[in-house]
Protein backbone atom coordinates (compact mmCIF):
# COMPACT_ATOMS: atom_id res chain seq x y z
CA UNK A 1 0.00 0.00 0.00
CA UNK A 2 1.12 3.56 -0.37
CA UNK A 3 0.82 6.80 1.73
CA UNK A 4 -1.18 8.38 -1.32
CA UNK A 5 -4.51 7.32 0.63
CA UNK A 6 -6.01 6.64 4.13
CA UNK A 7 -6.98 2.88 4.12
CA UNK A 8 -9.76 2.47 6.60
CA UNK A 9 -9.76 -1.67 6.68
CA UNK A 10 -9.09 -4.71 4.82
CA UNK A 11 -12.34 -5.89 5.91
CA UNK A 12 -14.70 -6.37 8.91
CA UNK A 13 -15.14 -9.53 10.70
CA UNK A 14 -18.72 -9.25 12.37
CA UNK A 15 -19.64 -12.24 11.72
CA UNK A 16 -19.07 -15.30 10.23
CA UNK A 17 -20.55 -14.49 6.93
CA UNK A 18 -18.29 -12.27 6.96
CA UNK A 19 -15.00 -14.47 7.11
CA UNK A 20 -11.97 -14.15 5.31
CA UNK A 21 -9.86 -12.47 7.91
CA UNK A 22 -8.03 -15.56 8.92
CA UNK A 23 -7.22 -17.51 6.01
CA UNK A 24 -3.97 -20.11 6.74
CA UNK A 25 -1.17 -19.09 4.59
CA UNK A 26 -3.25 -15.89 3.82
CA UNK A 27 -0.35 -13.40 4.64
CA UNK A 28 0.05 -8.98 4.59
CA UNK A 29 3.69 -8.07 4.35
CA UNK A 30 5.90 -5.08 4.10
CA UNK A 31 9.24 -4.80 2.51
CA UNK A 32 11.64 -4.06 4.81
CA UNK A 33 9.67 -4.86 7.67
CA UNK A 34 8.56 -8.90 6.99
CA UNK A 35 5.02 -10.56 7.68
CA UNK A 36 2.95 -7.94 9.82
CA UNK A 37 -0.78 -9.52 9.49
CA UNK A 38 -2.83 -11.86 8.30
CA UNK A 39 -3.59 -11.45 4.34
CA UNK A 40 -7.16 -11.31 3.17
CA UNK A 41 -8.71 -11.64 -0.04
CA UNK A 42 -10.68 -8.44 0.04
CA UNK A 43 -10.00 -5.40 -0.92
CA UNK A 44 -8.39 -2.48 1.00
CA UNK A 45 -10.66 0.43 1.37
CA UNK A 46 -9.61 4.33 1.58
CA UNK A 47 -10.12 7.76 0.13
CA UNK A 48 -7.13 9.02 -1.91
CA UNK A 49 -5.38 12.23 -0.96
CA UNK A 50 -7.67 15.37 -1.42
CA UNK A 51 -10.50 13.49 -2.63
CA UNK A 52 -12.21 13.18 0.98
CA UNK A 53 -13.74 16.58 0.72
CA UNK A 54 -15.29 19.47 -1.49
CA UNK A 55 -15.88 23.42 -1.20
CA UNK A 56 -18.40 25.16 -3.12
CA UNK A 57 -18.06 28.66 -4.09
CA UNK A 58 -20.55 31.07 -5.31
CA UNK A 59 -18.49 33.06 -7.37
CA UNK A 60 -15.16 32.40 -9.20
CA UNK A 61 -12.81 34.41 -6.64
CA UNK A 62 -12.86 31.21 -4.38
CA UNK A 63 -11.92 33.64 -1.33
CA UNK A 64 -13.60 32.34 2.33
CA UNK A 65 -16.10 35.13 1.91
CA UNK A 66 -17.45 33.05 -1.52
CA UNK A 67 -17.80 29.60 0.14
CA UNK A 68 -21.46 28.40 -0.75
CA UNK A 69 -20.96 24.45 0.45
CA UNK A 70 -18.77 22.68 2.35
CA UNK A 71 -18.32 18.51 2.53
CA UNK A 72 -16.35 15.81 3.76
CA UNK A 73 -16.66 12.21 3.51
CA UNK A 74 -16.53 10.66 7.27
CA UNK A 75 -17.86 7.50 9.28
CA UNK A 76 -16.72 4.84 6.57
CA UNK A 77 -17.70 1.63 7.64
CA UNK A 78 -16.94 -1.98 5.06
CA UNK A 79 -17.86 -5.54 5.22
CA UNK A 80 -17.08 -7.97 2.80
CA UNK A 81 -18.24 -11.27 1.61
CA UNK A 82 -15.36 -13.71 0.53
CA UNK A 83 -17.40 -17.09 0.67
CA UNK A 84 -17.56 -17.32 -3.24
CA UNK A 85 -15.53 -17.24 -6.33
CA UNK A 86 -16.80 -13.34 -6.63
CA UNK A 87 -15.58 -11.33 -3.07
CA UNK A 88 -18.39 -8.30 -2.55
CA UNK A 89 -16.82 -5.64 -0.62
CA UNK A 90 -19.26 -3.01 0.57
CA UNK A 91 -18.05 0.73 1.83
CA UNK A 92 -21.34 2.69 3.31
CA UNK A 93 -20.49 6.55 4.37
CA UNK A 94 -21.44 9.81 5.45
CA UNK A 95 -21.24 12.58 3.77
CA UNK A 96 -21.65 15.57 6.25
CA UNK A 97 -21.99 19.63 4.78
CA UNK A 98 -22.15 23.01 6.19
CA UNK A 99 -23.67 25.88 4.23
CA UNK A 100 -22.83 29.63 4.27
CA UNK A 101 -26.41 31.17 3.86
CA UNK A 102 -28.85 29.60 5.94
CA UNK A 103 -32.15 31.21 4.62
CA UNK A 104 -34.41 29.17 3.19
CA UNK A 105 -34.80 25.57 2.28
CA UNK A 106 -31.27 24.21 -0.14
CA UNK A 107 -31.18 20.73 -1.40
CA UNK A 108 -27.06 19.77 -2.68
CA UNK A 109 -26.47 16.93 -5.21
CA UNK A 110 -22.33 15.83 -4.66
CA UNK A 111 -21.03 13.36 -7.28
CA UNK A 112 -18.64 10.50 -5.79
CA UNK A 113 -16.78 7.55 -7.14
CA UNK A 114 -15.94 4.35 -6.36
CA UNK A 115 -12.99 2.67 -8.01
CA UNK A 116 -11.54 -0.93 -7.72
CA UNK A 117 -7.19 -0.96 -8.30
CA UNK A 118 -5.37 -3.65 -8.90
CA UNK A 119 -1.56 -3.17 -8.15
CA UNK A 120 -1.60 -0.17 -6.77
CA UNK A 121 -1.68 1.65 -10.47
CA UNK A 122 -4.45 -0.32 -12.51
CA UNK A 123 -7.96 0.69 -13.29
CA UNK A 124 -10.42 -2.28 -12.70
CA UNK A 125 -13.57 -0.12 -12.58
CA UNK A 126 -14.46 2.90 -11.89
CA UNK A 127 -18.41 3.93 -10.78
CA UNK A 128 -19.68 7.48 -10.21
CA UNK A 129 -22.95 7.62 -7.93
CA UNK A 130 -24.44 10.89 -6.34
CA UNK A 131 -25.18 12.26 -2.44
CA UNK A 132 -27.64 14.42 -1.81
CA UNK A 133 -28.01 16.55 0.73
CA UNK A 134 -30.98 18.52 2.13
CA UNK A 135 -30.87 21.81 4.56
CA UNK A 136 -34.25 23.07 5.82
CA UNK A 137 -34.76 26.64 6.62
CA UNK A 138 -32.51 28.22 8.50
CA UNK A 139 -30.10 24.95 9.04
CA UNK A 140 -26.52 25.08 8.61
CA UNK A 141 -25.47 21.48 8.87
CA UNK A 142 -26.93 18.46 7.52
CA UNK A 143 -25.52 14.83 6.88
CA UNK A 144 -26.44 12.04 4.47
CA UNK A 145 -25.67 8.14 3.86
CA UNK A 146 -23.94 6.85 0.70
CA UNK A 147 -22.51 3.41 -0.89
CA UNK A 148 -19.79 2.19 -2.87
CA UNK A 149 -19.61 -1.32 -3.45
CA UNK A 150 -16.89 -3.85 -5.44
CA UNK A 151 -16.22 -7.45 -6.88
CA UNK A 152 -13.12 -8.88 -6.66
CA UNK A 153 -12.41 -12.54 -8.09
CA UNK A 154 -11.38 -14.76 -5.37
CA UNK A 155 -8.38 -16.24 -8.22
CA UNK A 156 -6.98 -13.14 -9.01
CA UNK A 157 -6.90 -12.05 -5.41
CA UNK A 158 -5.16 -15.06 -3.86
CA UNK A 159 -1.65 -15.19 -3.93
CA UNK A 160 -0.43 -18.30 -5.55
CA UNK A 161 0.76 -21.49 -2.87
CA UNK A 162 4.56 -21.11 -4.38
CA UNK A 163 5.00 -17.65 -3.81
CA UNK A 164 3.10 -18.05 -0.06
CA UNK A 165 5.80 -21.02 0.24
CA UNK A 166 8.44 -18.42 -0.39
CA UNK A 167 7.87 -15.80 1.92
CA UNK A 168 6.87 -18.01 4.84
CA UNK A 169 9.16 -20.80 4.86
CA UNK A 170 11.67 -21.18 7.62
CA UNK A 171 15.31 -20.31 6.82
CA UNK A 172 18.12 -21.57 9.33
CA UNK A 173 20.88 -19.51 9.99
CA UNK A 174 23.94 -20.50 8.01
CA UNK A 175 21.73 -21.05 4.61
CA UNK A 176 22.84 -19.56 1.68
CA UNK A 177 19.00 -17.42 1.60
CA UNK A 178 18.97 -16.94 5.58
CA UNK A 179 19.67 -13.29 5.34
CA UNK A 180 17.87 -12.48 2.18
CA UNK A 181 14.43 -11.05 2.17
CA UNK A 182 12.07 -12.83 -0.02
CA UNK A 183 10.19 -9.73 -0.78
CA UNK A 184 13.54 -8.21 -2.66
CA UNK A 185 12.57 -10.71 -5.14
CA UNK A 186 11.02 -9.70 -8.24
CA UNK A 187 8.91 -12.19 -8.72
CA UNK A 188 7.43 -12.68 -5.65
CA UNK A 189 7.22 -8.47 -5.25
CA UNK A 190 5.16 -8.85 -8.86
CA UNK A 191 3.39 -12.00 -7.60
CA UNK A 192 2.36 -9.61 -4.51
CA UNK A 193 0.85 -6.60 -7.07
CA UNK A 194 -1.36 -8.93 -8.76
CA UNK A 195 -2.79 -9.98 -6.21
CA UNK A 196 -3.75 -6.60 -3.94
CA UNK A 197 -6.88 -4.98 -5.03
CA UNK A 198 -7.96 -2.01 -3.50
CA UNK A 199 -11.71 -0.23 -3.05
CA UNK A 200 -11.12 3.65 -3.25
CA UNK A 201 -14.06 6.41 -2.82
CA UNK A 202 -14.35 10.09 -2.50
CA UNK A 203 -15.70 12.96 -4.01
CA UNK A 204 -15.82 12.97 -8.42
CA UNK A 205 -13.60 16.71 -8.28
CA UNK A 206 -13.60 19.12 -11.09
CA UNK A 207 -10.28 20.46 -12.12
CA UNK A 208 -10.69 23.36 -9.88
CA UNK A 209 -12.15 21.83 -7.07
CA UNK A 210 -9.01 19.31 -7.08
CA UNK A 211 -6.77 22.46 -7.49
CA UNK A 212 -8.24 24.09 -4.34
CA UNK A 213 -7.70 20.95 -2.52
CA UNK A 214 -4.06 20.40 -3.45
CA UNK A 215 -3.11 23.94 -2.48
CA UNK A 216 -4.97 25.16 -0.11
Amino acid sequence: MTARFRLFALALCATAALAGCKSKGDIVVEEGIGITALRTVCPAVGIPDYTGDVTLFKSADRTAASMDVTAAITNVRVTCNDESAEVYSAATFDVVARRYNTQGPASVTLPYFSTVVRGDSSIVSKRVGTVTLNFAPGQERAQASAQAAAYVNRAEATLPEDIRKRITQRRKSGDADAAVDPLTDPEVKAALARASFELLIGFQLTKDQLAYNVTR
